[in-house]
């Protein structure tokens, strides 16, 4: 599963591809927990194990996308 973190005032975003098996409803209840707080902070652990850290402040979006083989390129076209 493919997680893509926007930060405000930064134009690129944290890509972090967590573990095969990652509970979508768990990380989402992670993710609105962490957003919820006043000075709340999001961790992911990817799946090589290293962890990542964004204060909650600083997201301005959270894309979470289950990882498929087909991969697309250009303009959306799908090689097969």
């Amino acid at each position: 599963m493919d997680v893509r973190i926007g930060v405000t005032q930064t134009p690129r975003e944290i890509e972090v591809e967590l573990p095969e098996g990652t509970d979508t409803d768990a990380l989402a209840a992670r993710i609105e927990q962490a957003l919820a707080a006043d000075n709340g902070v999001l961790w992911l652990t990817d799946r090589r194990g290293r962890r990542v850290c964004v204060p909650a402040a600083r997201v301005a979006y959270i894309e979470v996308n289950t990882a498929s083989d087909e991969r697309r390129v250009g303009f959306g076209a799908v090689l097969r």
